[in-house]
């Protein structure tokens, strides 16, 4: 099945995705256990077809204020990975790592930015690693990239990347548990529609 937009996809296509997102996600904790010395666990993930006003909505307020860390995809699939990190998530990766927390984004300095990109890093290399593996491709990452913003705004990027294809996005949501504490956990996962062809191709139509 060959797709022209996101919202095209089908349950197989979607559990495709689900099923990277499983292995990803296992990955990802152990990656992070390691890292900040605690235990950590991520639910099986829920992949999700919205459009834009319905990813803000299920996140948040468009004004509320949210970090993310940005990713570019290269080689066999191309397009963005987006990791989204909210104030309570930031706070116990810096509790683990620098045994502090703060009240506030603007309270971040050089090595509290570091550390929440270094998490998010682990995650979305955790899902591509997988994504690699179970689809035998190469796929390269730009370097990781941090920033805060309203939610509003920063949940823009990845439209502009991909407007002009569609106005839906694949959101993968759950819930992370470091150290026994439920924080919110949202990856949007953003290959370009020619690459989410190529990856049905390998993953879908060999097992149809």
């Amino acid at each position: 099945m060959r797709i022209t937009r996101y919202e095209d996809m089908d349950d197989t296509a979607k559990d495709m995705m689900r099923e990277i997102g499983s292995i990803g996600t296992g990955n990802a904790a152990t990656a992070l256990s390691s890292l900040l010395k605690t235990g950590v666990e991520m639910t099986v993930p829920k992949v999700e077809i919205l459009g834009y006003n319905e990813a803000v909505d299920l996140l948040g307020h468009p004004e509320d204020m949210i970090s993310g860390v940005l990713v570019q995809m290269a080689g066999d699939v191309s397009g963005v990975m987006l990791f989204l990190m909210k104030m309570d998530f930031i706070n116990e990766v810096l509790q683990c790592v620098l045994q502090e927390s703060i009240d506030g984004y603007e309270q971040m300095g050089e090595m509290e930015v570091s550390a929440a990109t270094e998490v998010g890093n682990i995650i979305i290399s955790s899902y591509i690693l997988s994504l690699s593996k179970l689809a035998d491709m190469d796929i390269s990452l730009s370097v990781p990239a941090f920033s805060v913003n309203m939610l509003g705004g920063i949940m823009t990027v990845p439209m502009a990347e991909f407007g002009y294809v569609s106005d839906k996005l694949m959101m993968i949501t759950g819930k992370c548990i470091i150290g026994g504490r439920n924080v919110d956990s949202n990856l949007l996962l953003l290959p370009d529609i020619q690459s989410l062809n190529y990856l049905m191709d390998r993953l879908v139509t060999p097992y149809e």
